[in-house]
């Protein structure tokens, strides 16, 4: 199959999967707004899972997945015994630094909360919050594996496992609202329990779909592997450009703890639906084309690279776009659809439609960015998305600071 096609075939499944996820996600965030509204508590949920889940991204799919994908792709493609080799190698090392990260994590979790929310000095939420990470933080164990499983098995060309697996994560976190909160005080920490069982589950979804690719995963102590050094080589920019991304959305909760509570939950509902057209159109072309843009590196096909950068750079434009409009012209009503239920009442519907009304306008900015920077990742250059990344961050910066008074957390 062209590898034209093949991305667009890729697309559409991770698409569809997407669609599937963000729709329980939605479900999940109703559930969530409708059991706890916007307050103390949620504030400090949102907190303490955005500390698991900003490692997962730094960590996660976005650079150990993007990272592996080039490196593994070129072994099966001119060394396919050495190929389970690879995995091998690589599994043995993300496992020796997981199982020491997570270690931290739960140790540092006081440290690691306080440097997100300062401004919550002597306030309740801050132990609560404290509590709850320790609860959510071995959530990146198991996210991360699932993570190298990912982009093994995008390399085999397996798409819909990886992307339907955060639809346990959204199942869990509703059962967990509504089946265990009533049972558990404060009932805010059932959803960190729901967080760490969909980490679990979502690993043992992968594990089928490994075997009937043949992988196999064993300790393999060979830490000078050529592959894991560039893998490496790959993914320290890779982190430091997305640390730089995940820094603002730090920033943003640091100066909302300044705000009125309720501030950091406005943020985040605004944020869930900002992702959805994201998810749908802008992150899955970015799943789909880094195998495909990997492939024409491998094989030096420098024009068929060009040709597949700008077709998916049109695509993503085209859906994006419309996208972005739609949401902007309905976004008090989808807040009042999905949101506005139980203790979520009428003006946080119209707070958090300040938010996505700021979200909103970089939507077909995200989308491009998604395609521009696996065509850099397939090049194996890291560095220049690092560039733009940080340029972006000291601007979100200034202008947080520039309007977070007058705009209040819409700034």
């Amino acid at each position: 199959m062209p590898e034209g096609r093949e991305i667009l075939r890729a697309t559409g499944v991770v698409a569809a999967s997407t669609f599937l996820s963000r729709v329980l996600g939605l479900l999940r965030d109703v559930v969530i707004s409708g059991v706890f509204g916007a307050g103390t508590a949620t504030d400090a949920f949102f907190v303490a899972f955005a500390i698991p889940n900003f490692f997962r991204r730094l960590l996660g799919e976005g650079s150990l997945t993007v990272s592996f994908v080039p490196v593994y792709t070129h072994y099966l493609t001119k060394e396919p015994k050495e190929a389970k080799r690879v995995i091998h190698v690589v599994a043995t090392a993300v496992l020796l630094l997981l199982l020491s990260l997570t270690a931290l994590g739960v140790l540092l979790a006081p440290w690691l909360v306080k440097i997100q929310v300062f401004g919550w000095r002597g306030k309740e939420a801050l132990p609560l919050a404290v509590t709850l990470t320790r609860l959510c933080f071995p959530y990146l164990f198991f996210i991360s594996l699932v993570a190298l499983s990912m982009g093994v098995l995008n390399a085999h060309g397996h798409f819909a496992a990886p992307a339907l697996a955060p639809c346990l994560l959204n199942l869990c976190l509703i059962a967990s609202a509504l089946l265990l909160a009533p049972h558990l005080t404060p009932s805010i920490a059932s959803l960190a329990w729901g967080v760490l069982l969909g980490g679990v589950l979502q690993l043992l979804l992968q594990a089928p779909f490994l075997r009937a690719k043949g992988v196999t995963f064993r300790v393999d102590l060979d830490l000078r592997h050529p592959a894991l050094k560039e893998i490496g080589k790959l993914m320290v920019p890779m982190v430091a450009g997305i640390a730089v991304f995940q820094i603002n959305q730090i920033v943003n909760r640091f100066l909302a703890s300044f705000l009125p509570h309720g501030s950091i939950s406005y943020l985040y509902y605004a944020d869930r639906l900002f992702e959805l057209p994201l998810g749908l159109f802008a992150v899955a072309m970015g799943v789909a084309v880094l195998p495909s843009f990997s492939r024409h590196v491998a094989l030096g096909r420098w024009e068929d690279l060009g040709k597949d950068v700008n077709l998916s750079l049109r695509a993503i434009l085209f859906l994006s776009i419309p996208a972005m409009v739609g949401i902007i012209v309905l976004r008090v009503p989808l807040i009042h659809l999905f949101f506005q239920h139980g203790a979520f009442g009428p003006r946080d519907t119209l707070l958090t439609a300040q938010a996505l009304l700021c979200y909103s306008l970089s939507i077909w900015a995200y989308g491009g960015i998604q395609v521009m920077s696996r065509a850099f990742y397939a090049l194996r250059d890291a560095k220049t998305p690092v560039k733009v990344a940080a340029g972006a961050a000291v601007l979100n910066l200034g202008f947080g600071l520039l309007l977070m008074h007058p705009l209040k957390h819409a700034g």
